[in-house]
Formats: C-alpha cells, structure tokens, sequence
C-alpha cells in the first residue's frame, strides 16, 4: 500500500481555480500572469497566492460558487484515481488552490479521495474578503506529504508525488517516486519521471507495479 499525492491545478485540473474566479471580477489576466510567475518560481507562492486573493475582494459567493461549478477533473483522472482506490492505497489531493473548487470537481467526477489538504477563500456578508486561509499557503508539501504518511504508517519510501509547478517541488523532492505532469522547466530535475497525459501516468504507475494493467 502506498500513499499517492496529486496537485491539482495544473495536474489533476487543468482549469485554474483563480482564473475562473477572476473571470468574475474582470481580473483573469492578472490572476494568470500571478500564477505563471509563480509557477516559474520568479516569486513565492505564499506572496501570489495573496495577490491574487487580494483582486477577488467583493466578489458574491454565488459568483465564486460558479466557478467552482466549472472546474473539471482531467480526462482520465477520475478513472486514474478510482483504480488507485481500488487497488488499496490511499489517495490525497495536496493544492494550494480552495478547497470548494477540488469538492466540485471530485464530485462531478464522482470520485473520492481519501485526503484532501487545500486553502481556501474566506466570505462575510454573502462577499470574499480578499483573504486566504489554509495550510498550504505559507506551509509547505513536503511537510503535508511527510506529515500524512506519518499518520497512515507509511513508509516515506512508499509515497508518491504527481505535480507541474514550483510550489510541488518540495514534495517531489522528498517522496520515494516523483512523477512530473507537463512539468515547468524548473521542475523538471526533481522528477524521476515526466508524463503529459493520465493515460501515460496510468501506464507509469502499471510499470512500477503501482496498479494492473487492465488485461491482466
């Protein structure tokens, strides 16, 4: 049994969460020169984290429930992480995008993962403040990965990282396996393997013995 830990934007999702909720405020080009920075590591993800939390200030929160609403798992994903279910091991999805968007897009899915550790946008008076809360804003994935596998009684060695940007790049770094999904430059080093789609991650995790191959 192993522990597999996704991200999500970028990996799992390719729909990102803050665009969509940017679209909403007339900021999606902001929010996506934010998280391109960020995703080169040009700055921390803690600061455009907030910068972008900082341009939805006032938005309704049936306005952000609609863009949740549209998050989408990728193609492949929901039926990746089923047989992962499956087959024993214990699934979490580690983001720091909100956690309303991950439920809506599980759910649509319709599937299930056993942990999921997200941020998310605080509301008062029916608005987004502008904040954002979490455990993965200023808090690192190393120490969620390292921190889960402790509490499952998983060796380290037996845990698994899939992950795009740099805000990945510390639990790629300490996992016992680390998959790169279309990985930006600055990953790419930290990963003991690239893919680009869920299907060639499924052939992946049937070459490591992670999963059956389907006719077998």
């Amino acid at each position: 049994m192993k522990l597999v830990a996704f991200d999500f934007d970028g990996t799992l999702s390719d729909s990102e969460m803050t665009v969509l909720l940017g679209e909403r405020m007339g900021v999606a080009d902001e929010m996506a020169d934010i998280t391109e920075r960020a995703m080169n590591d040009e700055i921390s993800y803690a600061e455009s984290l907030r910068e972008r939390a900082s341009l939805l200030e006032g938005l309704e929160e049936e306005r952000a429930e609609e863009a949740y609403g549209e998050v989408e798992l990728r193609p492949g994903a929901a039926d990746l992480i089923e047989r992962l279910n499956d087959y024993g091991h214990h699934t979490a999805v580690l983001t720091g995008g909100f956690d309303r968007g991950v439920e809506r897009a599980l759910e649509a899915g319709g599937v299930e993962v056993d942990h999921v550790v997200s941020n998310s946008l605080p509301v008062k008076d029916g608005r987004l403040t502008g904040d954002v809360e979490g455990p993965l804003i200023e808090g690192t994935k190393d120490r969620e990965l390292e921190r889960l596998a402790a509490e499952l009684d998983v060796k380290m060695d037996h845990t698994v990282a899939v992950g795009d940007g740099a805000n990945d790049l510390p639990m790629l770094e300490v996992a016992g396996f680390s998959v790169g999904f279309a990985p930006k430059d600055a990953v790419r080093p930290a990963c003991d393997v690239v893919v680009a789609s869920m299907d060639r991650l499924g052939r992946v995790f049937e070459e490591r013995n992670l999963l059956r191959a389907p006719d077998s």
